[in-house]
């Protein structure tokens, strides 16, 4: 295997030096491979589905705990490890490890990477000292650290080939996201929204480290990268300063929209995806006008970093529903001709169907049945509010105004989805979903922006819906119906990462610790396992030695565990989080470790 691994080591290097188009066919052939992860999402289309088959819906029952890993840090561990040949990478929350396990050596481990960071980096990130992963290319290992340093190491050694800073914590900036290597750069975005944080994704040279080309979310045409007669919204060029125009004054400097979620790619497009979040402040009667291009999706040329087409999901947010979750792309037949989609679930409730190729709206439907602040998206083309959410001004906390207590809002400020991401399987042609099933009250207030310092304006205060008890369901979901097949009822919100794979079995982990496998069809439960803490991690699967193993991090904590993670008491604290999530801590405990399951041998 060893032979292998070094194999396919050499054949990447060769294609990396042949330039930057055989670099990312490299990359993406390697993807291919089953036995492998190689990316954050498992492939550039974000599916999060596995080919392997050997664990099955007629098996998995068996799964048993083939070996474990403690990563020594406790806080939230978001996303998953890396596996390449016999290597996997695992890297936790802050301060940001990197292990480099070998998997034929009883999982020794070959190096560890441990940045120091200064410490009053922590304050600054929003909502837990999260990480979503580390990527790979050009025989280096990619890390986006809290401190916004993106460093790239190698492989083989874990020594620092080259970093660079990608933002200014002293003024909010803070980094939390994976990166996306895409033919010869590093894609990586920004965290810090809730600091006024002008926000962007930046691309790198991946052999080093020099700045290719920064794309902001918000202010004129050359920062946001827009061509206002061929940058598209909805089928129509966005004209000039399609951004300015919906901020009063400068307040587009200190506009948020930042870019913490997952990225996808489109090789024979070669197009980028991804989504940027809310606007600053929380309080939207500072910010008049429907502050682009927050909460939005953005299509760009990997090449360049022009935006080709973008849609606004959530104009002139008003509840904090930011849209940076991941976008998966598939190719399916709708009305009876193919079509290249883009499917993506929002935090604000909404279950959106592209066309990735024109950005056209195909499908817009609430994938939460409690959602209750829009009653829909206008999707009648020649409407001057085609492609709209239609707000109801019950729910509508800048029809209320400052200081008043809007009650009763679904979903509340984290969404029916927050980052965690859903799977897509070619099989059943279905998205299973993670989900939360949270309302709010949520109390925008006048705050005044100091650089370095929260700039939130809102008191936020979360609970499950009326009349129920559970805070979080598990879902299919058709895309080119926008209904729910099958739906399964969580304690908590489900804050991990889905993984669908060809032997018909659909795995995710719930906030209590549960490893749990589901029937894809039918979501009918087939196993479950309670590892040693919260999961909000991804699950992954990979093949070693001839055995499909199924790997998941532990750890509680992000938005929905940091009450437990920081030892938050305040009901409010957390931005409303640490009262809704209350009672997780009679169910798990701070930790942070690696669980791989496989059937018995």
């Amino acid at each position: 295997m060893r032979k292998v691994l070094f194999a396919t080591w050499v054949g990447a290097m060769a294609a990396f030096a042949a330039g930057p188009a055989a670099a990312n066919d490299e990359l993406n052939k390697m993807a291919q491979n089953p036995k492998d992860w190689v990316m954050p999402a498992g492939d550039y289309a974000n599916t999060r589905y596995s080919k392997l088959n050997q664990i099955t819906a007629a098996n998995v029952g068996k799964l048993q705990v083939a070996w474990t890993f403690s990563t020594g840090v406790l806080r939230g561990h978001e996303g998953g490890p890396l596996i390449i040949g016999n290597m996997m990478y695992v890297h936790t929350p802050f301060p940001n490890k990197v292990y480099a396990l070998d998997l034929s050596k009883d999982n020794q481990i070959v190096w560890k990477y441990e940045p120091k960071q200064d410490p009053n980096v922590i304050p600054v990130m929003c909502c837990d000292t999260v990480n979503r992963g580390v990527a790979y290319g050009d025989g280096k290992i990619f890390l986006h650290q809290a401190d916004t340093t993106l460093v790239a190491l190698d492989a083989k050694t874990g020594q620092v080939a080259w970093t660079v800073k990608n933002g200014d914590p002293s003024k909010g900036s803070t980094g939390t996201s994976a990166p996306l290597v895409v033919k010869d750069k590093v894609l990586v975005g920004i965290s810090g929204g809730e600091f006024g944080v002008q926000c962007h994704v930046t691309a790198y040279d991946m052999k080093t480290g020099k700045q290719a080309w920064r794309a902001f979310s918000e202010g004129p045409d050359d920062q946001i990268m827009f061509d206002p007669d061929k940058t598209m919204a909805l089928g129509k060029p966005v004209g000039k300063d399609s951004s300015l125009v919906t901020w009063q004054g400068d307040q587009w400097k200190i506009g948020g929209g930042c870019t913490w979620g997952w990225m996808s790619y489109d090789p024979a497009l070669n197009m980028v995806y991804y989504g940027s979040g809310n606007p600053s402040t929380w309080n939207p009667k500072q910010r008049p006008g429907d502050n682009k291009w927050s909460m939005t999706i953005f299509a760009r040329d990997a090449d360049t970093g022009m935006a080709k087409w973008v849609y606004q999901m959530t104009p002139h947010d008003e509840w904090d529903y930011d849209g940076v979750n991941e976008m998966i792309l598939s190719d399916q037949t709708m009305n009876g001709a193919p079509r290249k989609l883009l499917t993506h679930f929002d935090r604000n409730g909404l279950g959106y169907t592209l066309d990735r190729v024109t950005g056209e709206l195909l499908v817009a439907d609430k994938f939460d049945p409690k959602v209750n602040w829009t009653s829909g998206v206008d999707m009648n083309k020649s409407s001057p509010t085609y492609g709209r959410p239609k707000v109801l001004d019950q729910y509508s906390t800048d029809k209320q105004g400052e200081d008043h207590n809007n009650k009763g809002i679904c979903p509340a400020a984290l969404g029916s989805k927050d980052e965690q991401p859903g799977a897509y399987s070619p099989d059943t042609q279905l998205f299973y979903v993670p989900t939360n099933h949270v309302c709010m009250d949520y109390e925008p207030f006048k705050v005044s922006y100091t650089a370095g310092q929260p700039y939130v304006g809102a008191t936020l205060s979360m609970y499950p819906p009326p009349g129920e008890t559970n805070m979080g369901n598990f879902i299919a979901w058709d895309g080119k119906t926008g209904k729910i097949v099958w739906s399964i009822n969580e304690q908590f919100s489900v804050w991990s990462g889905a993984l669908a794979t060809a032997g018909g079995v659909v795995f995710y982990g719930t906030l209590e610790g549960y490893l749990k496998a589901v029937d894809a069809k039918t979501g009918k439960e087939l196993y479950k396992f309670k590892t040693p803490s919260g999961i909000i991690g991804n699950v992954t699967t990979y093949e070693n030695g001839g055995r499909q193993y199924i790997a998941v991090l532990s750890g509680v904590g992000g938005w929905a565990g940091i009450g437990l993670a920081a030892g938050l008491t305040d009901p409010t604290a957390g931005l409303g989080a640490v009262g809704g999530y209350a009672a997780l801590s009679n169910y798990t405990a701070l930790g942070g470790a690696l669980t791989v399951f496989a059937l018995p041998q």
